[in-house]
């Protein structure tokens, strides 16, 4: 008898994840109801994540077997950045005919087990979607909202999480002003994949999915209510989380990558994006974070990283950014 199950592609790209893999597998290996086809794309982590993901999946398939049903593992043997490795996942996924949605879910959230479900078989109605958002709450505090979507402001680069901090029990957005999907967890439609390609991978880290979402053409971002993912920000590079301020590590590409945007799409914005990250570099000097506001200046003016983020990169991982 055929499977009458929904199935769905997932890419998670791990570096440096021991401590929180074995979380999100177990999440998704709790899920029976869906056919999850996953692909797990190590960017070379330095620590115990390639023992960990072994731990958590005592059966798990060989990268020859990336896009069957279960967990494969791909080992891309350097740190190319995320795009890199997403990208690398979904070449494999996208082979599989079978499959027509792909979910990019970060080794630090974890899956409610009716999610699933509702993203391989939510309707986007006749348009079709491009792709596919739906409520992210933070891990550690899952009665708030971490992100309902994206908006940019065109006149700096910066970009906004809609619905952040509020309770999530409140009502989502109106599909209409979501400009992207957070790249913690994103669902992309074939129909998207085949339209816009692979992601850019010059970012390295960020905005990644924010370009890839501009290249969607006239197919609709749609949302799915009641699908929710938990999300422990920040867990391997330092990325701002509650109460937090971002690592220099995590200043310094965020920003970077937010120039690069600007250039590429709305070159007038740079002026403003300029302003906006003097002035911010300023409030971090002002709260004490010396290092934290020298690393936002240094990559959004396409200076090289400071010492301390540059040694924490592999060669190959500086040859990508050009240092």
């Amino acid at each position: 008898m055929p499977d009458q199950r929904p199935a769905i592609g997932v890419v998670i790209v791990t570096y440096r994840s021991a401590d929180v893999i074995g979380a999100c597998l177990a999440s998704l290996r709790a899920i029976d109801d869906v056919a999850l086809h996953v692909v797990v794309v190590d960017n070379a982590s330095p620590d115990d994540t390639l023992a960990a993901i072994r731990i958590a999946v005592p059966d798990l398939k060989p990268a020859s077997q990336a896009g069957s049903e279960g967990v494969a593992l791909i080992e891309a043997g350097a740190n190319g950045g995320f795009a890199a490795g997403v990208n690398l996942g979904l070449a494999r996924l996208a082979a599989n005919p079978a499959l027509d949605r792909f979910w990019l879910l970060n080794p630090d959230c974890t899956v409610p087990r009716d999610t699933p479900r509702r993203l391989a078989t939510h309707d986007p109605g006749p348009k079709g979607a491009a792709m596919i958002a739906h409520r992210v709450v933070y891990g550690d505090e899952p009665g708030r909202i971490q992100i309902d979507g994206g908006v940019i402001d065109r006149r700096t680069g910066v970009t906004h999480n809609l619905n952040q901090f509020a309770p999530a029990h409140c009502p989502a957005p109106d599909p209409a002003q979501i400009d992207f999907v957070t790249g913690a967890s994103l669902v992309a439609t074939r129909a998207f994949l085949e339209r816009a390609g692979p992601m850019a991978e010059d970012y390295f880290l960020y905005y990644e999915e924010v370009d890839w979402a501009l290249r969607r053409g006239d197919l609709p971002i749609t949302f799915c209510e009641g699908a929710v993912v938990h999300h422990m920000a920040g867990t391997a590079i330092g990325s701002q989380r509650m109460g937090s301020v971002a690592s220099p590590f995590s200043q310094y590409f965020k920003h970077r990558a937010r120039a690069i945007f600007l250039r590429r799409h709305f070159p007038s914005g740079l002026i403003g994006g300029a302003a906006w990250s003097l002035a911010k570099a300023a409030q971090l000097l002002g709260q004490g974070h010396r290092a934290e506001a020298a690393a936002l200046l240094r990559g959004f003016f396409g200076m090289a990283p400071p010492r301390a983020v540059l040694a924490a990169l592999s060669p190959e991982a500086r040859q990508k950014i050009g240092r």
